[in-house]
């Protein structure tokens, strides 16, 4: 009984996933190739028709912005009255310690889609994180620009944020920041292949995939508790954020925000909670 619920319990998270923690649970409309516009925006009437979601149609700004995610449904209650709110600034930890944070990530096969609000990578089963005794599988990663989390009030151009799973539902998330600097070859492989217009699920033939290749070498982490970054606002995620960025060059951070914007939460309070930055 305790098998049956344990994996009912990871199939639906895997389905929350799916639906909302990279903005899937809603409506959206495409986003045409070199035109890095806004999810506010209107589009015209001759854009291709946005493939079916339910719920209530979000965005980025305006009236189905970020300040109003929380009054759309009472689906999305979390995101306006809870106390454990993703992204956070991170200059204000208050302690620090060794966290043992280790991705062990395989390459595979390259699927992307772009679900109206950011470009996905979904994954094969066989790569892990640890975070302390937890483990988790690593089920797909996606893309803002800017960063949603801040350093002392400052964002980065673009952050990456993969989404884990353990065998009883519980999220982990770990992020990696992007600054301007050298090209980054792996992360070419996303922009080629990533879809213009809103389209699920689509295996590249002939690529493989190394998500490790887009870590850096030091995986000293802040860590805290917190929740998806988008409707439903999901509460009890276990977030990491690498203390040391990567780089991609402007070219590239521009290929990606000309696809899905800008599609970054503003910074929520931390009400209390504690935030670990960890050591080198």
């Amino acid at each position: 009984m305790k098998t049956r619920a344990a994996l009912a319990a990871l199939c639906a998270t895997v389905a929350l996933i799916a639906l909302a923690g990279a903005g899937l649970g809603a409506p959206h409309r495409p986003v045409r190739a070199g035109q890095p516009e806004r999810y506010g925006q209107s589009h015209g009437a001759g854009d291709a028709a946005p493939v079916g979601h339910g719920g209530p149609h979000w965005t980025y700004d305006g009236a189905a912005g970020p300040e109003h995610w929380g009054e759309m449904s009472e689906d999305f209650a979390a995101c306006a009255k809870g106390h454990m709110q993703s992204p956070v600034d991170l200059g204000g930890a208050e302690s620090a310690g060794r966290l043992a944070v280790r991705a062990a990530y395989r390459p595979g096969g390259l699927t992307v889609l772009n679900n109206g609000h950011t470009v996905q990578v979904n994954f094969p089963e066989g790569s892990q994180l640890a975070s302390g005794i937890a483990r988790y599988k690593l089920v797909q990663m996606h893309f803002h620009t800017p960063s949603e989390e801040t350093v002392y009030g400052i964002p980065y151009p673009m952050v990456v944020h993969f989404v884990h799973v353990d065998a009883n539902g519980n999220l982990a998330v770990l992020a990696v920041l992007f600054e301007e600097g050298a090209h980054n070859p792996e992360l070419d492989k996303v922009i080629r292949a990533a879809p213009r217009w809103e389209q699920g699920p689509t295996p590249v033939a002939g690529v493989t995939f190394d998500p490790a290749r887009l870590l850096p070498d030091n995986l000293a982490v802040w860590r805290y508790e917190g929740s998806l970054t988008t409707p439903p606002c999901t509460e009890g995620v276990r977030w990491h954020v690498a203390e040391h960025r990567v780089t991609a060059s402007a070219g590239q951070i521009a290929a990606i925000h000309a696809i899905i914007g800008d599609n970054a939460r503003p910074t929520q309070p931390l009400h209390g909670r504690l935030l670990v930055a960890g050591s080198d």
